[in-house]
């Protein structure tokens, strides 16, 4: 069931929905062919975009090169101006300050001073310019500092949440925000929850039940997980 809702995509979904953006922005881009916007991107419609990691960021501008529809900021995002560090560890890039991050919780990984480097980072509001519609975010763990900091109250927002084992450090905030500025959970794949205002694109009674299936689902696979890790420490 999870594979099968990984392998369609957010314009697949929105698509069907008769939603067309007029401004899309992802923070946390990694490779430019995996974005999680990338069909808008190619369409020609304005596109923000956000990545720290030097070598994505050389990636991104050689594959998008020439495309006046994208805009590219070479920052982290976070709740304060200045200095941040990072850790990179394969696909993985997170804040180093963070305890949870996929790659801590999913993958086990321990930390090591040679993964790590700092880059400048902002508020997303020094970005945002209040007309962004659609959102995606997947930066390992740090996705509430975009939302905390940003102007814009997209129609959709899609942000990683969960994985295996992995839940978001800040999804008592998340979803107390999403709540707070009226927006519900429209649908989840294997790492994402994607949030809709209903005013917009209203959820039909198919999608409220698999998103109760697919929620059940990743709840009961977390579970199953934390056993077996305690059974093999024994």
């Amino acid at each position: 069931m999870i594979k099968h809702l990984n392998r369609v995509s957010l314009f697949k979904r929105l698509s069907e929905a008769d939603f067309e953006p007029l401004h899309v922005a992802e923070v946390g881009v990694f490779k430019p062919e995996t974005s999680n916007i990338y069909e808008f991107i190619k369409n020609g419609i304005r596109t923000t975009l956000v990545e720290p990691d030097p070598r994505s960021i050389q990636q991104i501008k050689e594959h998008f090169a020439g495309l006046s529809n994208v805009t590219l900021h070479e920052v982290a995002i976070f709740d304060r101006e200045g200095e941040l560090e990072l850790v990179q560890r394969e696909a993985s890039t997170f804040v180093s300050e963070l305890t949870a991050s996929p790659a801590i919780l999913n993958d086990g990984y321990k930390v090591a001073e040679k993964d790590k480097f700092v880059v400048r980072a902002l508020p997303f509001d020094r970005i945002d310019d209040g007309s962004i519609d659609l959102l995606s975010v997947d930066v390992e763990g740090a996705e509430w500092f975009v939302i905390k900091t940003m102007r814009s109250r997209p129609a959709v927002i899609s942000l990683e949440t969960h994985g295996a084992a992995y839940v978001n450090p800040y999804m008592s905030e998340i979803s107390s925000w999403m709540r707070d500025n009226g927006y519900r959970p429209w649908y989840m794949n294997g790492s994402d929850t994607v949030f809709v205002r209903p005013s917009i694109i209203r959820a039909s009674a198919g999608d409220r039940l698999l998103l109760k299936l697919v929620s059940g689902f990743l709840h009961l696979n977390r579970l199953r997980k934390r056993i077996k890790k305690l059974f093999t420490r024994r």
